[in-house]
């Protein structure tokens, strides 16, 4: 490690994004994942795959750029990807192949089989330890995505704790499955609450898809467990006003959150609006994500959200050889 690395301290990005419906072409015998076959009205074929598999690696390669520089993101919160199969094309064999990622992920009791992953750098990020978090359904609840749990050493020498979550839509109307996304935040605060138990002053990332806005009571709660919402005010910058835009109407539905210990960590957080991943909202005015599918026909695009880009600057710590004062907590919570 340089001098000068250890003055600036060392730039660590985290991006969130939900990929919309990245599947196989293969019917999954227990799961409800028929639409995305090539026989399916969609005409899910190996080649409209292999274009979807390219096309989120080209959008995470591009979150890397920042003032004419471009670095890797770090790591990567994924929502809305099938299996093991999919994440294994996506980092060994689509244009992320040479990028060196490693990843986690769950596999969910989700009755189309959509699941949350995490990418990361074995080179800035070391595992120590992942597993999903099951969510109980409430009485009339679908079976929901786990909630991603891993934690391991970054380069400081500190423990990060991250959460991927992809909370249930509000399909069936917002008041009636309100209930049901404050079921998984309830399930995460209490994994939180451990961490806060066993270390007082963690750092921890909280990110995903939460299908709520950040003035909700959902995400609000989340706040009363000393969490900061760093992606709030977050904006793009050619036209994006939030992650998703549902009948003209720009919404802040994906989210990152950070404990206390991480807020003078932070250098900025935004909306990664870049000229490609978007279009024209030839209905509505202004601009609008480039998605893959617009009801049923196949657009060769992206994803229906734009990621979110947090950039940190982690300050390797040079003053304490014996590492006292780093987070030394535990991978493993008392609650699993």
């Amino acid at each position: 490690m340089s001098i000068s690395s250890l003055i600036l301290g060392i730039t660590f990005t985290f991006v969130e994004l939900n990929c919309e419906n990245l599947f196989d072409t293969k019917k999954d015998s227990v799961k409800e994942d028929q639409e995305y076959t090539a026989e399916s009205v969609r005409r899910w074929t190996r080649t409209r795959y292999w274009d979807k598999l390219n096309n989120v690696a080209q959008e995470i390669i591009s979150c890397g750029e920042e003032n004419r520089s471009w670095k890797l993101p770090d790591m990567v919160a994924l929502c809305e990807v099938e299996n093991d199969s999919v994440m294994h094309d996506l980092t060994r064999r689509s244009l992320l192949r040479q990028a060196g990622y490693e990843y986690v992920l769950t596999e969910s009791p989700d009755l189309r089989g959509i699941d949350v992953a995490l990418l990361y750098s074995p080179y800035s990020f070391r595992l120590i330890d992942s597993y999903p978090l099951r969510v109980t359904p409430l009485k009339g609840m679908r079976p929901t995505r786990d909630i991603l749990y891993a934690c391991g050493q970054v380069i400081s020498g500190d423990t990060l704790h991250v959460f991927v979550v992809h909370a249930p839509s509000k399909f069936g109307g917002n008041m009636a499955t309100r209930p049901h996304r404050m079921q998984v935040i309830r399930r995460l605060s209490q994994s939180i609450d451990s961490i806060s138990r066993i270390c007082p002053n963690p750092s921890v990332i909280i990110a995903g898809d939460f299908n709520d806005g950040d003035d909700s009571p959902v995400m609000d709660s989340l706040l009363t467990h000393a969490m900061l919402n760093v992606s709030s005010a977050a904006k793009g910058s050619h036209g994006a006003q939030g992650t998703y835009k549902y009948k003209g109407r720009w919404e802040s539905i994906d989210h990152i959150l950070i404990s206390q210990r991480m807020a003078p960590m932070l250098r900025s957080c935004h909306i990664h609006d870049a000229p490609f991943l978007l279009e024209e909202d030839r209905q509505y005015g202004g601009v609008q994500p480039r998605r893959n599918y617009q009801g049923y026909q196949y657009h060769h695009g992206y994803s229906d959200h734009l990621p979110l880009v947090a950039r940190f600057e982690w300050k390797p710590k040079t003053d304490s050889p014996s590492g006292s004062d780093r987070d030394e907590s535990p991978s493993r919570l008392p609650d699993e």
